[in-house]
């Protein structure tokens, strides 16, 4: 196949999708039609406001389609009307087969883990919850169950020690754009062989959806592992605690291995400079960077100057 001959739609809503759009509008891939989310009232006036990569569509002049419900028939009558022999999902929703099984060539989509592990809504936040110190982006061709199709490429991302949910987010939605160009090119190129995902040894990590209550940190578990909580939801929807009957986001600490043996779950302060959380294993967490109910984010420091705990041992 030519490349002019590749007509692509392209369907994802958030900023994590927009350098994929770009690599191939910049690298002069045929982008027929982009498929995204309806605008979103936001803000105190409920302005409509539209998603990160139909702002991007909007300025190369793209085509695009925002169904509010992907089996509509008008909506499926509209899409095969761009006669798309490739379609790209990146950070998109669900698709019905319908949807996923109309181009010749299929759908492909771009997953920020490396499959099959970490299949679900969250990969990256569940691969710094688990302290991995690798992961990466996988290129697949979608198939019924979700995450589970034939893999093309994958790159694999080292995950730093200093890595939060928002670093690694910014290196892996680069990762993908990348992946996603070596794809396409070797589709055209009929260089892809597909394979079925391994079947690894140990349990599959998965990467469910989080909620609210996914983000309170336990004190029972050792400081690695509440930093390592931290760090995956950092900076958001950021982990948070208790204290003084007051609900604090936690953004970032230090992991402290002789701590005081106290109860899980109580803390220590100098009233200046420093706030510690007893964890498990006798093990303490020191609190970096804070943001107490209905303030602004604050490192320790400058938060202790406005405020006394008055339960700290």
């Amino acid at each position: 196949m030519r490349k002019e001959d590749l007509r692509i739609i392209f369907m994802g809503t958030p900023d994590f999708a927009v350098p994929a759009l770009q690599a191939l509008v910049e690298n002069n891939w045929n982008v027929v039609a982009v498929i995204t989310a309806p605008d979103k009232p936001a803000g105190r006036g409920l302005k409509l406001v539209h998603s990160p990569v139909k702002e991007l569509a909007l300025q190369h002049n793209l085509p695009i389609l925002q169904p509010t419900n992907l089996k509509d028939p008008a909506f499926q009558e509209e899409l095969r009307s761009y006669r798309a022999s490739l379609q790209v999902i990146v950070a998109f929703r669900m698709l019905p087969e319908a949807v996923w099984n109309m181009p010749e060539l299929g759908s492909l989509n771009i997953h920020a883990s490396l499959l099959p592990h970490y299949r679900g809504a969250a990969p990256i936040n569940w691969a710094l919850i688990n302290g991995d110190q690798e992961t990466g982006v996988t290129s697949f061709f979608l198939q019924h169950e979700i995450d589970t199709g034939d893999i093309i490429l994958q790159k694999k991302v080292a995950i730093a020690p200093e890595d939060n949910f928002g670093t690694l987010y910014e290196k892996l939605k680069h990762a993908g754009a990348d992946l996603l160009l070596e794809t396409v090119e070797a589709i055209v190129e009929e260089r892809t062989q597909p394979y079925p995902q391994p079947q690894p040894d140990e349990p599959l990590r998965m990467a469910p959806k989080i909620f609210k209550q996914t983000c309170q940190i336990n004190w029972e578990i050792p400081a690695q592992q509440v930093h390592n909580f931290v760090r995956g939801l950092s900076p958001y929807p950021a982990a948070w605690t208790v204290l003084e009957e007051k609900q604090f986001k936690i953004f970032s600490g230090q992991v402290l291995e002789n701590a005081p043996k106290t109860q899980p779950g109580s803390y220590t302060t100098d009233g200046k400079s420093f706030l510690h959380i007893q964890c498990g294993d006798g093990t303490g967490y020191a609190v970096e960077e804070l943001q107490m109910e209905g303030k602004k984010r604050m490192k320790i420091q400058d938060f202790l100057r406005g405020f006394t705990f008055q339960h700290a041992i």
